[in-house]
């Protein structure tokens, strides 16, 4: 648990920010415990999707129906990732871009193999372990960290893109970025949801001077619902980008601009070109674990992978599979496994290049049924365990904002791409080079880097450091190793909660990707129980429980979902969010 003096006004300034933009009201689902997704969203029944051959679930209806044009024409699940994340840096910059990092999780299905591919973003060289303290020695406050050059990490997602594309694309680098770039130069239509984005008062970055100018008419208004927004300055990156590849953006003129930009102040980075240049993604086996009848394959850390895991295995423990979404009990089961898998990823996971991570002990089957024995039939106080390995570790002061988005892609072989990707909070640091905004994405540090007795945080800054992360996509297996799920979610810290949600309700519920997606979110951290409406029988349950639920306002997840289903691919998109699933 974060232990700044701050943070519990900041947990609640980010739990605001998407309730803040976006005006809810009822949808009907198949579901009995439906959510209540943002007005403009279209209905449930339209959002999800059948498809025998391929599949794309995505956060905005121009990026799913570009990925599956890319499908159609005989691109792999990479090329389509890569054409969706350059149309979702231009139509949802609040969530993702070019700026930005990502983890992602991709099945390769002539193997049955499942890799991790990671462009987390990295701190400069520069950077010290005091990089978010003020001279007074004490955390600086959010958005001042924020809005500050030293907020910003060396942006990752398009070397991380361009990293599996050479592994697993098909079709032409450049060419998957002509949609993009042909949507910067003739413009797109403002969405309700970067509408509401851009009007948001709780969060400083849409009024920040990039920002306010790009999205600033020549009238003096800002931009709404239905205009036509262009960007050529994002075409010509993209097509800068084509040429070279991710070096088209990580050295030449767009590296130098990022540079000189984080440079001014507020608050200057030390991020050199060097720094830049030097930037390279990471792969490696994924983080695959065994639940009921299948394997979960995520990131390992510094993702949310392990948090998930550390969920996942604590309520294999427990009778969750046997009972419903309409049973208080299995509701209890599951906050109680958040929190302390929350408990325990928030004091032991970090960046493992730098810190000992005891994923091993962490994910023990004795040591999870031990923390499962723990769930009791009420809450009372959780802390972290200390599992095989554990080292000497201080809390964390972590705070995570929402800025990110998801997308599931399943190509035509049978090739699977399940990937988180982030800007960190809207519109990141509020500033922007080449048509895009730059990641506020070192945040994601612990502000406070060590205990009153000095030890560090495992998630304190430091010299070329990634910061630890919530994102978490993830891909499920059957036992003899064919696809069968994918799923993940934006939201910050809440992520864990949210992809753990649609996990339960996928594997253990047997709910379709539309309903498990659209099911209330529950997000139980420390003693702090946020949550959409429950039913009354669920609410006076757990409150019965020692759970009383906060429903001030709604979890503003962003979850998409696919899984095997007759023959074909069933997909979901969260009704919290403008997201289709579309195939052919």
């Amino acid at each position: 648990m974060p232990n700044s003096p701050r943070k519990t006004p900041r947990r609640r300034l980010f739990l605001s920010l998407g309730a803040a933009a976006l005006s809810l009201t009822a949808v009907s689902t198949g579901s009995p415990l439906a959510a209540q997704p943002h007005a403009e969203t279209a209905s449930a029944d339209k959002q999800s999707g059948f498809a025998t051959h391929a599949m794309v679930a995505a956060a905005n209806p121009l990026a799913t129906q570009v990925g599956v044009d890319v499908l159609r024409k005989g691109g792999s699940a990479v090329d389509a990732a890569v054409a969706i994340q350059a149309v979702l840096g231009l139509v949802e910059p609040q969530s993702s871009g070019l700026g930005g990092g990502a983890f992602m999780v991709y099945y390769d299905a002539r193997t049955g193999k499942v890799t991790a591919y990671s462009g987390r973003e990295k701190a400069p060289m520069g950077a010290t372990d005091k990089l978010f303290l003020g001279d007074d020695g004490k955390p600086l406050p959010f958005f001042d960290a924020v809005l500050g050059g030293i907020s910003t990490g060396v942006p990752g997602a398009v070397a991380m893109l361009d990293m599996a594309h050479h592994d697993h694309g098909r079709l032409p680098w450049a060419d998957l970025l002509k949609p993009a770039e042909k949507m910067a130069e003739d413009g797109f239509i403002v969405s309700p949801r970067l509408a509401g984005m851009i009007r948001i008062k709780q969060a400083p970055q849409p009024s920040a001077p990039d920002a306010r100018r790009y999205f600033t008419k020549p009238d003096g208004t800002p931009y709404a619902a239905g205009d036509r927004l262009k960007n050529p300055a994002y075409a010509k990156t993209l097509r800068r980008i084509g040429q070279l590849g991710a070096s088209g953006l990580l050295t030449g003129p767009v590296a130098l601009d990022i540079v000189n930009r984080v440079h001014e102040g507020p608050r200057p980075s030390t991020l050199t070109l060097a720094d830049l240049a030097s930037y390279r993604p990471a792969k490696s086996e994924a983080l695959c674990k065994p639940y009921r009848l299948y394997l979960v394959c995520t990131p390992p850390a510094p993702s949310g992978g392990p948090g998930l895991q550390i969920a996942l295995g604590i309520l294999n423990q427990t009778d969750i599979g046997e009972r419903s979404a309409k049973d208080e009990k299995a509701w209890f089961e599951f906050a109680q496994a958040s929190r302390l898998a929350y408990a325990d990823r928030d004091r032991y996971i970090g960046d493992p290049d730098f810190v000992d991570v005891p994923i091993k002990g962490l994910l023990d089957p004795q040591y999870l049924e031990k923390r499962a024995e723990l769930i009791g039939e009420k809450a009372g106080p959780v802390t972290f365990g200390i599992p095989e390995g554990a080292p000497q570790v201080g809390p964390d002061a972590t705070a995570e904002p929402g800025g990110t988005s998801h997308f599931v892609i399943v190509d035509a072989q049978g090739n699977v791409v399940s990937m988180t990707t982030t800007v960190e909070s809207i519109f990141g640091s509020g500033r922007m080079v080449g048509g895009f905004f730059l990641n506020n994405q070192l945040t994601d540090f612990s502000f406070s880097p060590t205990d009153k007795d000095d030890t560090p945080a495992a998630n304190a800054p430091a010299p070329g450091k990634r910061p630890r992360s919530s994102m978490a996509p993830a891909i499920v297996l059957t036992r003899d190793g064919k696809f069968y799920a994918a799923a993940g979610s934006p939201g910050g810290s809440s992520i864990q909660a949210y992809n753990l949600k649609a996990l339960v309700a996928l594997l253990d519920w047997n709910m379709s990707p539309q309903d498990a997606v659209s099911l209330p979110n529950l997000v139980a951290r420390g003693d702090r129980f946020s949550a959409d409406p429950f039913p009354e029988p669920i609410m006076q349950g757990l409150a019965a429980r020692d759970m009383p639920l906060s429903t001030a306002r709604g979890e503003n997840s962003g979850l998409q979902a696919v899984i095997v289903k007759d023959g074909g691919y069933e997909g979901g998109a969260d009704p919290r969010r403008e997201g289709r699933a579309r195939g052919f």
